[in-house]
């Protein structure tokens, strides 16, 4: 798989990516600030986040000035470069990456048997469930579309039904409702996320390191 990692990303896919997946977690639209961008999540976990797609004046000004906890500063770039320029007081979080796919997933696979697929759209996007045969949850996952981007969000199969195909299922469900050609499919995957997104035909474009302030 061609691996771009080493290319800068464009802030705009960035902006693009974090406004879906705003919508789709029903937060509040991602607002410029310090030279990136700021989503105030709200919540016990995290009280809001700043997105970077590259190192800023602005980002080096927040990791200075910032000692609450539970704010999060997200950098498109390995973690090594996201450690190097903060104060000791943040823990790094990473091991994430920024993928995309310029390929088609309009064509849905559909689960196998045993499984029901459900999938239903309001004001926060996609969202896709797969059901077995007791109607328990075994694979969901939600997507939104913005300008530019078809954002996947918390694409998960529960560990009994993993090796499944299941993911594959989901993701072509989510990607058979984009409505726009020029919307490009992204996401950001974990560790795990990212094997299986690679043998799809994924392409990383970055890592995507994350840094908090830990709680008392």
């Amino acid at each position: 798989m061609p691996d771009s990692a080493s290319d800068p990303v464009d802030p705009q896919l960035l902006r693009a990516w974090l406004t879906g997946r705003s919508i789709s977690r029903g937060l509040p639209a991602p607002v410029p600030d310090h030279g990136g961008w700021r989503v105030d999540v709200g919540l016990p976990t995290e009280v809001a986040r700043y997105v970077f797609a590259d190192v800023t004046p602005g980002l080096k000004h927040l990791g200075e000035s910032i000692r609450a906890p539970f704010v999060s500063l997200k950098l498109c770039g390995p973690d090594s470069l996201l450690r190097s320029i903060l104060p000791a007081r943040w823990e790094i979080q990473g091991g994430n990456h920024l993928m995309t796919f310029d390929g088609d997933l309009r064509a849905p696979r559909a689960p196998p048997p045993g499984y029901d697929l459900e999938v239903a759209t309001d004001e926060r996007g996609i969202a896709v469930r797969v059901l077995d045969r007791e109607g328990d949850l075994a694979a969901s996952g939600f997507a939104a579309e913005t300008p530019g981007a078809f954002v996947y969000d918390r694409i998960i199969t529960e560990p009994a039904h993993q090796r499944r195909g299941l993911g594959l299922t989901v993701m072509t469900a989510l990607g058979a409702q984009r409505r726009s050609s020029g919307a490009r499919h992204v996401l950001v995957a974990t560790p795990e996320g990212r094997a299986l997104y690679a043998t799809l035909g994924w392409t990383v474009r970055s890592p995507f390191a994350t840094a908090m302030i830990p709680g008392g």
